[in-house]
């Protein structure tokens, strides 16, 4: 690891271990940034699988932010979307030693740790070595509440639980959580659920043991839950989200970096009315089955509604789902995208960065869950802070949702004139009012922020 004439008189020096999955080394670098813009004289060695070095390394980043690597967990070809719990399983044994063997390798005392709340490993390292450890929970503070609290699910028999019999059945004794049905916890009865919940109980179980719990929300979007932790950890609790690349947002040149095959993006979003295109990505990872997404083409096209598409597979296919009406991308700079003024709603998979940039960029959303956190994700925008619909009303049904139902709903949800949707845009401008004032100066994440630097901070000027 580099060592720079900074170093010498860096505040604190902190080691960020995300889990290897892009759903969480993104949240985890954009707090990074934003850590070393409110404390330049802030080091951080941010590390990665050699695997993931190769996808990021080249991003763009602050000079203070520095990449170290360690093995990759599995062969790459072997695809972590393919066996989710042997990737859980080798990222909960394979990486504590090679980390362990960097922490040797640093050139420096290190400040503080922040590393995944899924890193089952990463507290007993932080406290073996006196380590402060701040855990970083990228999913949401319900998720968290209903995993620290699986003992009352299982207590009133809903863990595990058959879906088809019990799914419709109220889940209303979590603390802080408001009430939600069986079928929107998060995917803990499907079929690897009884496998996972050991190794993901045991994380959040170990989370007292930190000296520290962020969260990549916003404190005012789910303020019960945080209240309700707060008087039941130790520790403290900062909620330091969005998490988002936010920061970026201020770079005017997004029109530059719009070109994808010979097409620019942004260019053709410019060309479009106000508020008339559905954005529709449903994620990086886990895909729709093919029947399913078959009547998606079927309705998208049959609504006739302007779309721009997110699609790593066989981009015919949804050309033909957009026709003249649309555009489709294999990637798309989401943030500034969701922030375009001709983007009137997101068709989103509801994972929870794709949520939180819905909800920062004040666009109402339709969601189509496909596992784990995206149910109760899926559920607080719906029904929580009422900014979006729901694509399948029963969530959890096997049965096809038809393009004549896909078709109907497009219509009436990119109608400008329909009161249900004015009602939608009117609620989601207020929470995207919530997120600006949280980050701005005096905000909630904006003080959160400086008062976990001045924390970690502490001694070491």
């Amino acid at each position: 690891m580099d060592s720079t004439k900074t170093d010498s008189s860096a505040v604190c020096r902190v080691v960020a271990m995300p889990y290897p999955g892009r759903g969480h080394i993104n949240p985890m670098m954009n707090l990074c940034k934003q850590l070393v813009l409110k404390s330049p004289s802030t080091i951080v060695t941010f590390v990665v699988t050699e695997e993931w070095l190769g996808i990021i390394g080249e991003e763009p980043k602050p000079a203070n932010i520095r990449f170290a690597t360690i093995p990759n967990v599995i062969p790459s070809e072997h695809g972590r979307g393919k066996d989710i719990l042997g990737f859980f399983q080798a990222v909960s044994t394979k990486m504590e030693a090679p980390f362990e063997e960097l922490l040797d390798r640093h050139e420096h005392p290190v400040t503080a740790i922040v590393a995944d709340t899924y890193l089952v490993w990463a507290v007993g390292v932080g406290n073996r070595r006196n380590i402060p450890v701040a855990s970083l929970m990228t999913m949401s503070a319900t998720i968290f509440s209903v995993h620290h609290h699986l003992e009352l699910l299982e207590q009133n028999g809903h863990f595990p639980v058959e879906l088809s019999e019990r799914g419709d059945e109220l889940v209303d004794y979590i603390p802080g959580v408001p009430t939600m049905r069986v079928a929107d916890l998060p995917a803990l009865s499907f079929d690897y659920g009884l496998k996972v919940k050991p190794l993901s109980w045991e994380c959040i179980l170990l989370v007292p043991k930190a000296q520290y719990l962020l969260f990549t929300c916003v404190n005012e979007l789910e303020p019960q839950v945080f209240d309700t932790l707060r008087a039941k950890l130790p520790i403290p609790i900062y909620p330091i989200g969005p998490s988002i690349p936010y920061l970026e947002l201020q770079d005017n040149a997004s029109s530059s970096h719009g070109n994808i095959n010979g097409v620019n993006y942004f260019h053709w979003l410019d060309s479009q009315p106000i508020r008339s295109v559905l954005y529709i990505s449903f994620g990086s990872l886990h895909s729709v089955p093919d029947a399913q997404m078959d009547e998606i083409v079927g309705g998208v096209r049959d609504s006739g509604v302007r779309c721009l598409w997110v699609s790593r597979g066989n981009n015919a296919r949804f050309k033909n789902g957009c026709g003249d009406m649309g555009l489709v991308v294999p990637w798309c700079d989401q943030l500034k995208v969701l922030c375009h003024s001709s983007i009137g709603g997101f068709w989103t998979h509801c994972g929870w960065n794709s949520t939180i940039e819905g909800v920062f960029a004040g666009v109402p959303m339709l969601t189509f869950p496909i596992l784990f956190d995206q149910f109760p994700n899926s559920k607080q925008i719906v029904e929580d802070w009422k900014v979006g619909w729901r694509i399948k009303k029963d969530v959890r049904s096997k049965d096809l949702v038809t393009r004549g139902e896909i078709s109907k709903l497009l219509k009436r949800f990119m109608d400008q004139e329909n009161n249900e949707g004015l009602k939608l845009r009117m609620r989601a401008k207020e929470l995207q009012e919530t997120c600006h004032i949280a980050i701005a100066e005096g905000g909630s994440t904006a003080n959160n922020l400086e008062a976990f630097i001045k924390d970690i901070s502490r001694g070491q000027s």
